[in-house]
Parts: C-alpha cells; sequence; structure tokens
C-alpha cells in the first residue's frame, strides 16, 4: 500500500514517533537527532547555526511537553499533513504542531514541522 493511501490510523503510527524525537531533540538542542528524518529539501533548509538561533530566541522550542493531541490528518499533493495539539512544560497555553509527511527514496522523510 502506497503512503498517501494508508488509514488515518496507519499514518498517525508512523508519524507519532517522529514526532516525539523532534519534541525531544528541539528540547535538547540536538541538531543531528533533530534532522535525522528530514528530507533532502529540509536538511538544506536547516542549517545548524540557523537552527542554533531559533532554539536560543524562542523559548517554547526548547520546552515542549512530551504530551500531545493528534487532531487528523489532510492528504495534499504527494505529502500527507499530521495536526497535533501541542503544549509546553513552562509557557502556558496550547499550541498547533504542524508534521508534513511523505516519501523520499522509499523512506517516509519530514518536509515540513512547525509550531505556532
Amino acid at each position: 500500500m502506497k503512503f498517501l493511501e494508508k488509514t488515518d490510523k496507519e499514518i498517525i503510527e508512523i508519524a507519532n514517533p517522529i514526532w516525539d524525537n523532534l519534541i525531544k531533540t528541539s528540547n535538547t538542542k540536538d541538531y543531528g537527532g533533530f534532522t535525522k528524518d528530514f528530507s533532502s529539501q529540509m536538511l538544506f533548509g536547516a542549517n545548524e547555526v540557523e537552527l542554533g538561533k531559533q532554539w536560543a530566541n524562542n523559548k517554547l522550542l526548547t520546552s515542549l511537553s512530551d504530551k500531545k493531541v493528534v487532531l487528523g490528518c489532510l492528504r495534499r499533493n504527494l505529502h500527507v499533513t499530521i495536526l497535533y495539539k501541542q503544549t509546553s512544560n513552562t509557557i502556558p497555553g496550547e499550541f498547533l504542531g504542524r508534521l508534513v509527511l511523505g516519501m523520499e527514496d522509499n523512506e517516509v522523510k519530514v518536509f515540513g514541522a512547525t509550531i505556532y
């Protein structure tokens, strides 16, 4: 079965460990761990210096809770976007996490990851 044809449940089972890794490695500012599932396109734009600046200037990115709620999946073209309700260990409120997955070299890769 092709990635885009998987059920939401199957996609979420793939996405959750990737999201969990992004949260853990963002909190510890681990560039290698954070980018390990990135597509080549994402790696091109996510150099270590730029990510270091984001981690230094945005407290949210280094204080994310391991608790999350999956809101759902959106399929568009060659990618699936998984939306998460995310919280922080230090900043009050709820945030929207967005993980975009697709296929590259027969592997599921991250084509986008943001938190608002």
